[in-house]
């Protein structure tokens, strides 16, 4: 679909109070949320008027707390309405709104809280009141915290509910009617916005701190590369509001477009794209992986079943590359007609397989979906193919916290599976010598707080951002990420191994949940590898009846002990190494994993090994597994000796 500057008439550029405004005063009737009430399940809604009201509440409650321009604010908390709310309301009030990760732990709130110097501080409810108690005597600074759902806070505990928050707003605006406007007005596009903390793969984490502008820029580069919005479209909200990804590429241009967001979680995901009917969402490739998966499980429930899903998905891949152009690109547009080029007994059969699949597959999703984005991780090829022979167009692109996410993208008239697309508009990019990607832009972030250091490391001296990333051109302009620098492998023979080109072959395996690479400074290749505990039990109970034994139950992502007697079975470790197998055929021979070692649990960010967008932090899940790698190496160590 082409379009033209009218029909994008929401492209503008303003602080986010301002814009808040704008859709109070302008789209006021127009609906602005919409969630599942918590135990009722039962829908409610605001209205962009409504939630103006709500939000002026807050604004002036923390200003009644003594909040001042350019004040620190934060909010722990999972994804919901409440979390839009404070956010706002904290930016109104001319304050910085400091993301903190629901699932820190008392150390890592203390450290946030202090390194930021956040005097306020909303949690979800009370059952975060514990976490902020332990810490609490590390938080000097720290006067008040406010829970964003409940109606009563726990004794003794000095907490503040929302409620008891927006009654003080409302007695402070009748008092001093004018502030709360003169406050949020004086807000300008350079000041600091938020103070976003990075994931902390390594070392502490830092705060990159971004400006209204940064974040409009960001908005504005975001809305230019996607399809018109309108009136009738809906945001599904489900990663974490914490991180810049769901918070600007979600939020910030729903709020730009006036569109209405509902709210959902990962874990309520697919029963909740039925209930709200979405035209669009943000994502991970793990979640995709995962939907996948589902589907392919769903229908393995009979051999006939099986036969179809898999003649389906073949097909479509075949579609799809019918389609694909000499240099890869696939045209995903809105209208493009998904069947030129395939020929009469190729579209025969698409045509029947996307009646009798593909499309339940899109009413599934609802029935009104439009397109997703896909971040915070690489896409594998054919699985971004294979959503596109269902129909379902998939956006992927690449990004940071520090770059305020797309700096790359695929756009959907040119989508080529396999990289992250071209840079977007307003974004230079180019590969040093050491082949890392470096970007400028205006919605780079101005810098970390209180680290000077860490700034000056992150920018080549005329003014690029360094990402870390390795990456290597594709087809014209596009990129394919290789790998983090930290994350390329070197042998002792000097050989150079990317971990996420050997990790990535597992993302569609039937078997394997993750794998990890392992190797630098050593012979050769090995791997952690973390099961598909479900899908190996599903195995077993189809081969032996008294499988019943290995029911899986976990605790903060720990199997049961007896899941150690299900992984020894050889006909289990032969499902696995047969996974290894397949993927080593796809690799150089060193490149190949030669020993591998299997978990018997999950990776969680509880325990610190994943981040909030599923990323896996290396050096945590290496000091985790220490002795089990090294037990790999020992024997061939020993040998040499």
């Amino acid at each position: 679909m082409t379009s033209t500057s009218d029909e994008k008439w929401y492209i503008t550029e303003q602080t986010f109070p301002e814009l808040l405004h704008r859709n109070v005063t302008q789209f006021g009737h127009r609906t602005a949320q919409r969630w599942k009430s918590h135990g009722s399940g039962e829908l409610s809604c605001l209205t962009y008027g409504e939630l103006g009201d709500v939000i002026r509440e807050i604004s002036c409650g923390l200003m009644a707390l003594g909040v001042a321009g350019g004040d620190r604010v934060g909010i722990m908390g999972t994804t919901s309405p409440q979390w839009m709310q404070a956010d706002y309301a904290i930016l109104c009030a001319g304050g910085i709104t400091t993301c903190v990760y629901p699932s820190l732990t008392a150390g890592e709130l203390a450290y946030l809280i202090n390194d930021s110097g956040s005097t306020v501080l909303f949690v979800q409810d009370a059952s975060f009141l514990e976490t902020v108690r332990a810490a609490r005597s590390q938080m000097p600074d720290l006067s008040q915290v406010i829970l964003l759902s409940g109606d009563e806070a726990p004794d003794k505990t000095g907490a503040l509910t929302l409620e008891g928050l927006k009654k003080r707003g409302r007695a402070y605006h009748e008092s001093s009617p004018t502030n709360w406007e003169a406050r949020w007005r004086s807000v300008a596009l350079g000041d600091p916005m938020t103070i976003v903390y990075t994931s902390g793969t390594t070392g502490n984490p830092k705060g990159a701190v971004h400006t209204h502008a940064s974040v409009n820029a960001a908005c504005r580069r975001d809305l230019n590369a996607i399809p018109v919005l309108t009136d009738q479209d809906l945001l599904l909200s489900f990663l974490p509001l914490s991180h810049t990804y769901e918070r600007e590429c979600g939020h910030g241009i729903a709020m730009h477009a006036a569109l209405p967001i509902a709210y959902s979680s990962p874990k309520n995901l697919v029963a909740d794209l039925s209930v709200f009917r979405p035209t669009l969402f943000m994502s991970v490739p793990r979640i995709y992986e995962r939907i996948y998966m589902a589907m392919k499980e769903k229908a393995s429930a009979s051999s006939l079943k099986r036969r179809l899903f898999f003649a389906a998905m073949e097909t479509g891949r075949r579609v799809v590359d019918a389609r694909a152009d000499a240099k890869g690109f696939v045209d995903m547009s809105e209208g493009a007609d998904l069947l030129s080029g395939a020929g009469p007994l190729l579209s025969f059969k698409y045509r029947l397989f996307d009646r009798l699949i593909f499309s339940k597959v899109r009413k599934r999703l609802g029935g009104r979906f439009r397109f997703a984005f896909s971040a915070a991780g690489s896409l594998s090829a054919d699985l971004c193919k294979t959503f596109m022979a269902m129909g379902v167009r998939i956006f992927e692109g690449y990004g940071s916290t520090e770059t305020c996410n797309t700096v790359n993208l695929n756009t959907p008239g040119a989508i080529l599976p396999g990289s992250v697309g071209a840079p977007c508009a307003g974004v230079t990019g180019r590969i040093a010598d050491d082949g890392e990607w470096q970007v400028k832009g205006d919605n780079l972030f101005v810098g970390y707080w209180n680290n000077e250091e860490a700034t000056r490391a992150a920018f080549t001296e005329d003014g690029f951002y360094r990402t870390g990333d390795i990456v290597e051109k594709v087809a014209g302009e596009h990129i394919r990420i290789v790998d983090r620098k930290n994350g390329l492998l070197v042998l002792d023979t000097g050989k150079n191994v990317p971990s996420a080109k050997v990790e990535s072959l597992f993302a569609l395996s039937p078997y394997i949940d993750s794998v990890m690479a392992v190797g630098s400074g050593e012979k050769f290749i090995t791997a952690l590898v973390i099961p598909d505990f479900d899908a190996l039990l599903s195995v077993l109970a189809a081969e032996d009846p008294e499988a019943e034994q290995y029911a899986l139950s976990y605790a903060d992502g720990l199997c049961t002990e007896v899941v150690r007697e299900m992984l020894e079975r050889p006909s289990i470790m032969d499902l696995i190494q047969g996974e290894i197998d397949a993927a080593n055929h796809h690799l150089e021979p060193h490149e190949q994993i030669k020993k591998f070692h299997v978990s018997n649990r999950r990776l969680t960010e509880d325990a610190g090994e994943l981040t909030p967008t599923f990323k896996v932090k290396r050096k945590v899940v290496m000091a985790h597994y220490a002795r089990d790698m090294e037990a790999l190496y020992r024997r061939v160590r020993t040998a040499r000796t």
